[in-house]
């Protein structure tokens, strides 16, 4: 049997990735979801690769998903006349809200949020840039904030603003949130990612809007506030009311510090797999890999850590979107996933061991790997599956060995594209009788290649083939 990568690859598409031959690439190469990023590019731009997207993983007989990123109310600056200023280093530079939108020099640049004179003080760091230029406030006159430069270089246009330690609020959901969402639904995307959500009611709203304009994406809880992270109640209800998050480590590291973001992205990861949702660790995970055609050592060793933390999948944000090497960067991640899959540490899972088990499928999820762990000659685990929620339960629990997931519903396969470990197809078992649907599970993972004659698999299925939530019986097969 061939290896399968368990770690799912995001691959965010852009100016550098929207071609049909590049797509086409993307596909071969491994990318199991796709990123739509709305805080750039038009609707048509977005159409069109989501089409291209589509014909793509067809043509290739692969599942893909979609994964469309909403760009929330990330504070920005306004824009310089000359496009950019040099920024010196203990020089005078102001936030004037009240500036024109175009009128920015080396001395002062607009921004966009109006509240920001009432949400700082003198002695505030702020950062600008994902953290490559730092300013701290010294005085407020009115809408001006006045600072001094503590760490220079170039600012260009429209660049992201961050106060150390987090505070800079803006409610979540922008009106341009709300256009993308229904454009959202238009497209048919899998998942939706909500950008700097302040507690669980952003998560039920950005559902509530989806279900209104015809979407049953999933939502993703991108964490990236200090303040979320800081509050455990508070993070705890997000990522209860998400189906999963995002370990957005670009603005969550600018607000609390890149030393702090280690020992975070472990936690974040810890709590969503306990709590059996999808975690993805994004930005810069190999932006070398924007100008250059393979990655550095320490790029390589940051995706593995993300695996062995036991991230769901790894994110490229500039690297597919703009670089110059999109095709390469995923097969280097690939790989790089691959390696760090043969620790045997990742095949090894105390997940649950210690806990009841509230629910009837779960206790079957849990069982099938755990067989699957301790009987030899298990080649993998078949779940046939209506929604999706057995195969993720099964993901949550390490095992060295693929979870193959059969659903009749093309959205289900989709949607489990993002969990680690399994591999989703589409195969209708509802054509079948109880007492054939098994072997007939079978003889389609061997057609396709994925099963050899005298392996064993665990499968589970309910005894109502056919209804959700209904998992209630576990089978060992020969091939």
């Amino acid at each position: 049997m061939s290896v399968h990568r368990r770690t799912k690859i995001v691959a965010t598409l852009g100016p550098a990735s929207s071609s049909e031959a590049i797509i086409n690439a993307l596909v071969a190469a491994g990318v199991d979801v796709f990123r739509l990023n709305f805080s750039h590019g038009s609707v048509a731009d977005h159409r069109d690769r989501a089409e291209r997207v589509r014909a793509a993983a067809a043509a290739c007989g692969r599942e893909v998903a979609l994964l469309g990123d909403l760009q929330g109310p990330k504070i920005r600056i306004r824009c310089f006349r000359e496009g950019a200023v040099e920024l010196l280093a203990d020089a005078p530079f102001t936030l004037d809200c009240a500036l024109a939108s175009d009128a920015g020099d080396s001395g002062c640049v607009g921004v966009d949020l109006a509240s920001l004179p009432e949400s700082v003080f003198p002695g505030d760091v702020l950062i600008l840039d994902d953290g490559r230029i730092s300013l701290v406030v010294e005085a407020v006159r009115g809408q001006r904030v006045e600072c001094r430069v503590r760490m220079g270089g170039r600012l260009s246009n429209r660049k992201g603003l961050n106060r150390l330690g987090g505070g800079l609020s803006a409610p979540s959901l922008t009106d341009r949130d709300l256009e993308d969402i229904r454009h959202a639904a238009e497209l048919g995307l899998d998942y939706l990612a909500v950008s700097f959500p302040l507690s669980a009611d952003d998560i039920h709203q950005a559902r509530r809007l989806a279900l209104a304009a015809g979407s049953d994406a999933r939502i993703i809880a991108k964490i990236e506030r200090a303040e979320v992270v800081h509050d455990e109640t508070v993070l705890d209800a997000i990522i209860e009311a998400a189906d999963g998050i995002m370990v957005a480590r670009g603005d969550l590291g600018v607000e609390i510090g890149d030393a702090a973001l280690i020992g975070a992205q472990k936690m974040l990861i810890r709590k969503a797999r306990r709590a059996d949702r999808i975690v993805i660790t994004a930005t810069q995970m190999m932006e070398s890999m924007v100008q250059n055609p393979i990655p550095t050592r320490a790029e390589v060793f940051d995706v593995a850590n993300a695996v062995l933390d036991g991230s769901d999948a790894v994110m490229l944000s500039a690297e597919t979107a703009s670089g110059r090497y999109p095709v390469e960067t995923v097969t280097a991640m690939a790989a790089t996933c691959l390696g760090a899959e043969t620790w045997p540490e990742v095949r090894r899972s105390g997940h649950r061991a210690d806990r009841e088990f509230q629910r009837v499928d779960e206790t079957i999820a849990m069982a099938a790997v755990y067989a699957a762990n301790h009987l030899q000659g298990v080649a993998g685990m078949v779940c046939l599956t209506e929604s999706g929620g057995t195969a993720l339960r099964m993901s949550r629990m390490s095992s060295g060995l693929p979870i193959f997931a059969l659903s009749r519903h093309p959205e289900t396969v989709r949607r489990m594209c993002l969990f680690r470990g399994v591999r989703p197809l589409i195969f209708d078992y509802t054509v079948h009788t109880a007492s054939e649907v098994a072997q007939a599970a079978v003889r389609e993972l061997r057609e396709r290649g994925l099963v050899m004659p005298g392996e064993r698999l665990i499968l589970t299925r309910g005894d109502l083939l056919g209804v959700g939530g209904s998992t209630t019986t576990l089978k060992i097969v020969e091939v």
